[in-house]
C-alpha cells in the first residue's frame, strides 16, 4: 500500500512516500515553490505525487483540531476556519509521535527510548518514550512530557528574535554565533527566562547584553536542558533516539550525549517537521522503513566525480547537482558547494559567494579511514548526517571547516555509507593533495531553499559565476 505522509501549516512543509517498509520519496516543499521554509504544500509538488504515486491512504502529522484547541486557550486564533491541506487527510497523528516515528523506525534499533523535543505542536514541547518492535510493528508508550507554553524550541527561537535574526528560520545562525560569546554572563536570567511563556518573544529581554552573550547563554541553558533529558533516558534504555527541531541543534547534542559511553544514539535524519511527513507516513503500517541514506528527492544523472575533484583542485570551489536530492536540512553531497579547506580566506570567500555572515562556520565531509585523524569521532553515532559538533584535532590543516571553539559539525563518508558520489569526489581530492577533508555546504543562498532541479542549477551558475557539474 502506497502512504502518503505530509506535514503542511507551521512551517518546512513536506511529503513522504512510502509502500510497506520502502521509502519512494521524500522532499521539501520549499524546493518546488522556491519559498524559503514554505508552510503550504507547493502546487507542483501535489501534482508531482498525484501524477506519480498511487496513494491509498494519507497520513496528517498531527491533529488539526486539538492544534486548534491548543491556539484557542493562547489566545491565538482569528476566528477563521483551518486552511484546507493539500489533500484530504485519511488518518491523522500526534505530532510528537510522528516526529518520534521518523527517528525509531529508520533506526536499527528493536527497542529503544526516544527523546522528542521541539517548538509546539499541539500541546506537548517536550516528550520521552518507550519503543519497541513487537510483531514486527513500532510500539509507543509516552512516559513523560513537559507542555505548552514551556518550550525549550520556543526559548531558543524567541532568543534568535532577540538578537534580530528570523525565528523559525535562523536558530542555526543563533548557535555559530554562541562561540564568540560568554555563555555565563546571563546563566540565572537565560534560566529564568526558559520557564516563562516565550511564545511571542522576548525583544525586551537584556537589553544592554551584546548579540553574541545572548547566544552564548542560551545555548548553555539549551546544553545542559538536553543533557539532562539524555541522562535521563539513558537510565532506561542505551539505545536513544531523538527527533523534534530542537535536535538540530548539533552543539547541544553532542554536548549531551559526548560522555555517554554505553549510549547508542539515532538521530532522526530529518528531524524538524519536514521529516514528521516520513513519521506519520510510516506510522499507517508502523513497519521498520529500509533506511539506507537522505538521498529522497527529485532526481538529476549522475555525473563523473573526477572531474570534480580536478576543478576543485585548480580552483579551490566547485558545485555539485547529481543523484537524487537531500530530504533534511543538510546538503551531503548530492546538491553541494564543495571547497578547499586548507585556508583560512575559503572561509570568507564561501560567505561573500552566499551572502552570510562573515563568522558563520562551515561543515567539513571526511573519507571514513581518516577520520579520526582529524575529528573527536564520537563512539555513539558514524557522524553520516552532520548532527554532531566535535572537536578538531588537526585545526591548522583545515582552518576554513573549524569553528572559533575549535569544533566542527563534521560528515564522514566510507566507501559503504551509500554516498558512492561523494566518496569517490573525496577518493580523487584525496590523490590529488593528500587531504581527505572538503568543505561542504549547501548549494543555495542565503535565504533561499537548496537548489533542486535543473533550473534551479543553470540559474545559480549564471548568477554566481560558480561551475556546477550536472549532466543536462
Amino acid at each position: 500500500m502506497q502512504v502518503l505522509g505530509y506535514s503542511e501549516g507551521f512551517h518546512d512543509a513536506a511529503v513522504a512516500v512510502v509502500d510497506g517498509a520502502d521509502i519512494l520519496f521524500a522532499a521539501h516543499s520549499e524546493r518546488y515553490s522556491k519559498v524559503k521554509g514554505d508552510k503550504t504544500i507547493s502546487p507542483l509538488l501535489k501534482q508531482y505525487i498525484d501524477n506519480n504515486y498511487n496513494i491509498e491512504c494519507n497520513s496528517f502529522y498531527e491533529k488539526p483540531w486539538l492544534k486548534r484547541l491548543r491556539q484557542f486557550r493562547a489566545g491565538q486564533l482569528n476566528w477563521r476556519l483551518p486552511r484546507e491541506l493539500a489533500w484530504k487527510p485519511s488518518v491523522t497523528h500526534y505530532h510528537h509521535l510522528s516526529h518520534l516515528a521518523s527517528a525509531f523506525q529508520t533506526s536499527p534499533f528493536d527497542d529503544a527510548v526516544g527523546i522528542v523535543v521541539d517548538a509546539i505542536g499541539e500541546f506537548d514541547t517536550v516528550s520521552i518514550w518507550k519503543c519497541k518492535y513487537v510483531n514486527g510493528k513500532a510500539t509507543y508508550k509516552r512516559i513523560w512530557s513537559r507542555k505548552y507554553p514551556f518550550s525549550l524550541g520556543l526559548f531558543y527561537s524567541a532568543m534568535t528574535q532577540r538578537v534580530g535574526l528570523k525565528p523559525m528560520e535562523e536558530e542555526y545562525i543563533l548557535m555559530g554565533m554562541a562561540a564568540y560569546g560568554k555563555s555565563h554572563l546571563y546563566k540565572k536570567e537565560m534560566t529564568a527566562q526558559l520557564n516563562e511563556n516565550n511564545h511571542k518573544g522576548a525583544k525586551e529581554f537584556l537589553l544592554g547584553a551584546t548579540d553574541e552573550d545572548i547566544a552564548a547563554s542560551a545555548q548553555l541553558v539549551i546544553n545542559r536542558a538536553i543533557h539532562q533529558l539524555v541522562h535521563h533516558a539513558i537510565k532506561i534504555n542505551s539505545n536513544i533516539v531523538v527527533a523534534g527541531g530542537v535536535s538540530l541543534n548539533c552543539v547541544a547534542m553532542h554536548y549531551a550525549c559526548r560522555h555517554q559511553l554505553k549510549a547508542n544514539v539515532w538521530i532522526a535524519p530529518n528531524p524538524g517537521d519536514a521529516g514528521a511527513a516520513l513519521g506519520a507516513a510510516a506510522l499507517v503500517e508502523r513497519k521498520r522503513l529500509n533506511w539506507t541514506n537522505s538521498f529522497l528527492g527529485y532526481e538529476l544523472p549522475e555525473i563523473d566525480p573526477k572531474p570534480v575533484a580536478e576543478h576543485l583542485n585548480a580552483h579551490g570551489i566547485a558545485g555539485v547537482a547529481a543523484g537524487k536530492a537531500e530530504f533534511g536540512a543538510r546538503a551531503l553531497g548530492n546538491r553541494s558547494l564543495l571547497a578547499d579547506p586548507r585556508t583560512a580566506k575559503m572561509k570568507k570567500q564561501v560567505n561573500t559567494i552566499k551572502k552570510r555572515q562573515k563568522f558563520r562556520p562551515f561543515a567539513p565531509v571526511v573519507l571514513e579511514e581518516h577520520a579520526e585523524e582529524y575529528f573527536e569521532i564520537p563512539r555513539y553515532n558514524r557522524c553520516e548526517y552532520m548532527q554532531f559538533a566535535v572537536r578538531c584535532k588537526e585545526p591548522k590543516k583545515i582552518p576554513a571547516v573549524v569553528h572559533k571553539d575549535g569544533t566542527s559539525r563534521v560528515q564522514v563518508v566510507g566507501k559503504n555509507s551509500n554516498n558512492k558520489q561523494m566518496f569517490e569526489i573525496l577518493q580523487h581530492w584525496y590523490k590529488l593533495t593528500g587531504c581527505p577533508v572538503l568543505l561542504n555546504t549547501s548549494l543555495n543562498i542565503k535565504g533561499q531553499p537548496m537548489i533542486n532541479d535543473l533550473e534551479d542549477v543553470k540559474m545559480f551558475e549564471q548568477k554566481h559565476a560558480i561551475k556546477v557539474f550536472y549532466d543536462g
